[in-house]
Formats: C-alpha cells, sequence, structure tokens
C-alpha cells in the first residue's frame, strides 16, 4: 500500500493512519502538561522502547512492577496516539510519563507555557535506517520498504513517518529552554548504560543509591528488556506486526549499518549528513 493510502500529512510530516486519528490529534493539541511531566522525545527507532523501561525504573527506584504491569505503549504512552485519549491521563498522579516523535514545532501550545522535562534521544542515523528498514517490513501499518536503495532515498528525503530525521534532530537543538531537556544517545547508553542511568536520574531530580543504579542498568541491559513481554511488543498480533520477518528488539547495538549499507549508499549518506548538519555545533558520539 502507498503513503496516500496508509499516511496522514499532519503539520508537514507523514505519520500512520491506523495510530493517529482526528480525535487523537485533537486531544495532543490540547493537552494541559504539568511542570513535573516528562516527556520522552525520539525520532523512530532511535531508543523510545529502552528509554521507556528506563524512566519508569528510575522513578519508582527500581521496582520491577513499574515495566511489569502495564504494555509500554500505556506505561509511557504517545500523546499523539490514538490509545493517549482512552487512558484518563489526567487523572494520573505526578510524575506522569509520556513519549512522543513529534519536532519540536509540533508540540501543543501547553507544552511552550508549562515547559515540562524533556529526555531526547539520538542515534546515529545511518543505524535508524538500518533499524527502520527492517521494522518497516513487519508491519500492516507502514508502508514497505522495497528496495534499499529506494527506501534510503525515501529516508534522506524525509518521505517516510515523522519526516526527515535531520529535521527532526536539528529542531531539539535549536529548542528554547534547553536546561528543561537532557540530550543523551543511543551510542552513550550503549557505552555505559549504569553512567547513563544516573544520569538521567539526576537529571529528573531523582536521588538513587548506586546499588539501585546498578539494578537499573542490568534490567534495561538490550538481552534482559527484550524477555519482557510488557516491552517487546510480543502481545501486538501478528497480523499488526509480523516478527517472524525481524523482531521489535533486534539487535540493540551500534554501528549495525556497516552490515546493512553498501559502501556506496554510506558514502551517498556521508555526504547528505554533512550537508544537512554543517551548521550543528552540538557533538554527536558517532561523528
Amino acid at each position: 500500500m502507498t503513503e496516500a493510502e496508509l499516511y496522514t500529512l499532519y503539520k508537514g510530516v507523514y505519520i500512520p493512519s491506523s495510530l493517529h486519528s482526528p480525535q487523537s490529534l485533537k486531544f495532543c493539541e490540547e493537552f494541559t502538561f504539568r511542570p513535573e511531566d516528562i516527556v520522552i522525545v525520539t525520532y523512530p527507532k532511535s531508543g523510545t522502547t529502552w528509554m521507556q523501561e528506563i524512566i519508569p525504573l528510575i522513578m519508582s527506584r527500581g521496582d520491577p512492577a513499574s515495566v511489569e504491569s502495564l504494555p509500554n505503549w500505556d506505561r509511557v504512552p504517545w500523546l499523539e496516539e490514538r490509545r493517549a485519549y482512552l487512558l484518563n491521563l489526567e487523572e494520573r498522579p505526578s510524575p506522569r510519563m509520556f513519549t512522543t516523535h513529534f519536532k519540536y514545532n509540533m508540540m501543543p501550545p501547553s507544552f511552550f507555557e508549562v515547559k515540562p522535562k524533556v529526555v531526547y534521544v539520538m542515534r546515529n542515523p545511518k543505524d535508524v535506517f538500518t533499524s527502520s528498514f527492517h521494522y518497516y517490513g513487519t508491519t500492516s501499518f507502514l508502508v514497505k520498504p522495497g528496495l534499499q536503495g529506494e527506501f534510503l532515498h525515501k529516508f534522506l528525503e524525509g518521505k517516510v513517518i515523522f519526516g526527515s530525521w535531520f529535521d527532526h534532530v536539528k529542531s531539539w537543538l535549536n529548542a528554547e529552554d534547553k536546561e528543561q531537556i537532557m540530550y543523551i544517545s543511543y551510542e552513550e547508553m550503549i557505552m555505559d548504560l549504569k553512567d547513563s542511568v544516573a544520569r538521567i536520574a539526576q537529571f529528573l531530580e531523582k536521588s538513587l543509591d548506586t546499588e539501585v543504579v546498578e539494578k537499573i542498568a542490568d534490567r534495561c541491559l538490550f538481552k534482559n528488556m527484550k524477555q519482557n513481554d510488557m516491552s517487546n511488543y510480543s502481545a501486538v498480533p501478528r497480523e499488526v506486526m509480523d516478527q517472524t520477518k525481524s523482531e521489535f528488539l533486534r539487535k540493540g547495538i551500534a554501528g549495525d549499518w556497516k552490515n546493512q549499507l553498501t559502501l556506496a549508499e554510506a558514502e551517498h549518506f556521508d555526504a547528505v549528513y554533512k550537508d544537512k548538519m554543517k551548521d550543528v555545533k552540538y557533538k554527536f558520539v558517532w561523528d
């Protein structure tokens, strides 16, 4: 099926129509944030599920029930998706935890007024592309990737869900009120998960002793998180997401793009990256 059949064009970017109804988008636009809220922001396939595991464990001081009692899409729901307005989010006690794939300028008015805390997770875009290529082929609600070269062209042009990776990252790096935003990368978390958990906890003003930090980091190792049925999307029907084609939690590594892209594709990607990011001062781990 085509983009016209599966996607809605919303504020200039494609979003999957089956997950985003007019009602859910209206709910998001009118949502009232609280200062204590915590928002995980990611471009798709950048570590969203990982952070939906880490932050509830930090806020519960390592209580496993925080990630075992609800599927992650209800535990830390996407504000723009259909389920959000069914979950009575207004009644949840603070601090509430949310997720979004929106660019900075797509956030609702209340977000800019209230200024909740944001954890923005970035990932090497070549790995984002690789993960997306496998993921798109498993779902019924996304346009099939087709040939790798064709999908690479779409990805670099931003003709995929939630638009251009470059635009997304730059929008959040250029955000106002940066003291309310923690920037962290997938690669940093892989290199030292314990340190990453400790830094996230500090940003969220949650005092945790070393033992709890170690417990959370161990629980959130990819191999362990993959066993959590509330996080591995095993509850999703096969006709919606067929994990026999590719597991949702696939490898959880950095650098898998080297197994995916041809030399010519990698060089083309690098040229586009260099041009699109030439004015960005932020020092990425993968540069």
